[in-house]
Order: structure tokens, then sequence, then C-alpha cells
């Protein structure tokens, strides 16, 4: 009985649709669900940020526990620097060269000549398998690439040290009588295919990619790529239901836990659906209703601000409306004002307690051999407070200690974070929720230190609920 391996790539595709962009939160919600459901493999997207992304697949892969770790890395050597730096203290990682082989995506992808494309997965690979012993090369658009280029590619990149090949339909342009000839092709034409590990990615652009990638199963592949929220590959769900109907007489299973399978990919499903409230970044629960981003310039008055204001959800008083207005006509003397710079200039300027907990300092200890711990000092009354705690991960630590500090626990609703700046030292924007008394309390922070801006930004909305339930 062969057993298919499975790689979920939903996270890997969600960012590519930028009309449906995940929170931090909801990108580490998914992929503990994907781990349980025991997914062979999760792809993450390939690091864009430094600083942010890299903090993200930290913390994702100090979340998963069963499943391989894969993510892409770029075209240059340092992203490859990048790529393992963030993901080496998973369990199971893995790195992903990812290079179009076709000649129309080589000329506009890469901006590469077929030589060059060649030399540059030959030197990715290399690089890579320095670092780990899982690398994977997927050529994309595979099957529009001629047949002596992609034979080129294959046996560079087995020969650097890939232990796995992703043959990718990216255009769905084949029959699955045609896929299944080109994989017994591929095989007859590269002996080394035989000693490494075959996955294929089948397009649903013809809505045959469940029947191309059973055929490519029945001729060799071992892998094949799936998606919770499946649009342009097939879904997890019918994989598993084609294996778990045909897979004893074909000869093939998954390791996929089908008794959890379709409550889990209900909350994927409800994680992901496009029409989720769309909330203020700084708000308690009121939902946007706006139809289009605001945008406002220096022309804008007092009222027509304060009015843009009243569509976030925000209900100021007029000593805040006249901060905010104030502030806004700073920013507006060099730019127009959209929706996320509004709700930034609130959340500075209005929206402020004073603060019951000041942070004094913080001690981070994190790495891929130990478990990261927290040292925080906060001052309340003038009188020390200190947390010390081990979490998954820094910023987990860090939550921990702050709730010795203070002797709660609260439900963390939200959380994210994202560049307000380019470049590797960015500055980074924090955004945490926290769920008390009914009610959603959010902080904000900015630092070039993630952690620091996500202490910060917790802190923030801690300050709000001691405040209030110190004045009730």
């Amino acid at each position: 009985m062969t057993r298919v391996r499975l790689t979920d790539i939903t996270l890997r595709e969600n960012a590519k649709a930028q009309e449906n962009t995940l929170s931090f939160k909801e990108m580490i919600e998914i992929s503990k669900i994907l781990d349980r459901l025991h997914l062979d493999t999760i792809t993450l997207a390939p690091i864009v940020n430094v600083k942010v992304d890299s903090l993200l697949v930290r913390t994702i892969a100090s979340a998963v526990k069963n499943s391989t770790l894969s993510i892409p890395v770029g075209f240059s050597l340092e992203s490859v620097d990048d790529a393992w730096n963030a993901v080496c203290n998973a369990v199971n990682p893995r790195l992903c060269v990812e290079i179009p082989v076709s000649i129309v995506q080589m000329e506009f992808v890469c901006r590469q000549k077929p030589a060059d494309v060649l030399n540059m997965v030959s030197s990715l690979v290399k690089k890579s398998r320095e670092y780990c012993a899982d690398v994977e090369f997927a050529a994309l658009d595979a099957t529009r690439s001629e047949m002596d280029f992609l034979i080129k590619t294959i046996e560079a990149a087995i020969e650097s040290g890939a232990s796995t090949i992703t043959l990718c339909d990216s255009a769905g342009i084949m029959f699955p009588h045609e896929f299944s000839e080109f994989i017994i092709s591929l095989y007859e034409k590269v002996p080394a295919l035989k000693n490494v590990n075959l996955s294929v990615q089948c397009s649903d652009a013809l809505h045959m990619a469940a029947a191309c990638a059973v055929t490519a199963v029945q001729n060799g592949a071992a892998e094949i790529r799936v998606a919770a929220t499946a649009k342009e590959v097939p879904a997890i769900e019918t994989a598993v239901h084609i294996i778990g109907s045909r897979g004893d007489s074909a000869g093939f299973t998954c390791g996929v836990k089908t008794t959890e399978l379709h409550r889990l990919l209900g909350q994927i499903n409800w994680i992901t659906r496009a029409e989720r409230s769309k909330t203020s970044a700084f708000d308690t629960g009121v939902k946007i209703t706006h139809s289009k981003d605001i945008r406002l310039d220096l022309n804008d008055n007092m009222s027509t601000v304060c009015k843009a204001v009243r569509e976030l959800g925000y209900d100021l008083s007029e000593e805040d409306q006249a901060k905010v207005f104030e502030t806004f006509t700073n920013v507006a003397e060099k730019k127009s004002v959209g929706t996320k710079e509004l709700e930034a200039i609130i959340a500075s300027v209005a929206l402020q307690v004073p603060p019951t907990y000041k942070l004094v300092s913080f001690v981070i200890n994190s790495g891929n051999i130990i478990n990261a711990t927290a040292n925080i000092h906060f001052k309340k009354d003038d009188q020390d407070h200190f947390g010390l705690a081990v979490g998954d991960g820094p910023i987990d630590a860090a939550f921990l200690a702050i709730e010795q500090i203070t002797g709660h626990h609260y439900e963390l609703d939200d959380f994210q974070i994202q560049a307000v700046t380019e470049g590797r030292e960015a500055m980074g924007s924090t955004l945490v929720k926290l769920r008390a008394n009914g009610k959603l309390y959010s902080g904000n922070g900015i630092s070039t230190d993630i952690i620091g801006s996500s202490i910060r930004a917790y802190l923030n909305a801690l300050n709000k609920i001691a405040y209030e339930e110190n004045h009730r």
C-alpha cells in the first residue's frame, strides 16, 4: 500500500489573494488546524518583509508539531538565509525552491534566460541543502516547458541535493491522460527521479485537477498539493474522499485524520470566509459599513473628517475630535489620508487612558534548541512587578509573563503585525485585541523590534481594561 503525502498550500495561496488577506492570528489558527489534521506538509508564503514575516513563520513553527513546515525561498542566496532563519526551529522544516521553467514565465517572472535559470536552480538548491536535509524544487509551469530544458532543470536540482521534485501544471492545460503520459515520460527520461520524492500541483482551470493528481499517483507520484479552501488545486476533502473510496483497490492511502476532517475544515472555511467582519483595527467590535476606502486630503474640513471618523465606528468627544483633526491636518500636508492612516491617527491621539501599568524592561530568550522565555518588568503605582514565563515562541512567553504580573488571563481575540516602513530596519506595527467583561479592548504598538511592539500593544490594551475596571 503506497502512502500518498498531502501538502496543503492554503496559506501560500491566500497570500496571493490580496482581497482576502488573513490576520496574523488567523494564519496561526489555520496552521494549528492543519497540523491537527495530520497534513503531511504545510506550505507558508515566502518571506517579503524579513522582520514581520519571519516572526510569523517562527511563531507557526513553534505551534506545528506533526506536519512538515515548508517555506519558499526567493531568487537570491540571501533569501535562503532569511527563510532558514525563520523556519529552522520547526520540528520538520523544509525549504522550497520555486522557479518557473517555461519560456514565457522565465522571461516575465525571473527576467532570466534559460541558462541563467538553470544556474539559479543549482545554486539555490545547493544553498538550501547546506541548511536543510529536506529541500524541494518546484518546477513552476512545468507542463508548458520545453521538455529538454525541463529534464535539465530536474537533473540539476537532484544533483544539487533536492529530495522532492514538484511538477506544476500551473495553467491547467492537460487532460488526465495527457498528464499521465507526461509523468511516465519524465520517469523514463530522468532515471534519477526514482530516487527522490515526486510531487505534483495540478491546476483546476479545467476542473480536472483531482483527476490529474490521481493519475500522477497511479504513475509514481508520492505527494500532491491540496488546499482547505480550494480554488486552484484539489480540495483536501476531495483528495481524502477519493483515497478513502478507491484507495484500497488502487493501492494507496493517506495519513489525514478523517474523523475530524469535516469539523476542522469547517473551522478553516469560517476563518477564511470572504464576508467575515471587517472591523476597525482599533475598535471594540463595531463593524465597518462603508463600501470603499476612506480618502481625505488637506481640502477636507473638520466636519468631513469627523464624519469619516464616525463611519469607522468611533464616537469621540469634542476634545478628541479636535486632537484628531489637528493631527490629520499635519499628515494631510504631506500625503492623502486613507482608512488605515485615519485609524492610526485616532489610535495615537484619542482613545488613550492614563497608564495603570508602565513597561520598564523586558528580556526575551529564544532559539531552535531552547524553549522561549520572557522576563517582563512593569511598574504599577510606583511598585515593581515581575513576570517570568516559558511559552511556545517569544511572543507567547511574553504574554504569559504579563498575565503573571496582572494575575488575569484575557482571551486574545486578534493579533496582527504589519510593516509600516520598508527594508531590514522596518518599523513594525502590532495590533492586539483582548476580550474582557464581554468587550474588546485594542492596543497598538510600534517599534523596530517586533517583540517589543507586541508587548507595548498588549500593555496598551491592558491599560484600557484596567482603567475601565477602576472607574466603574
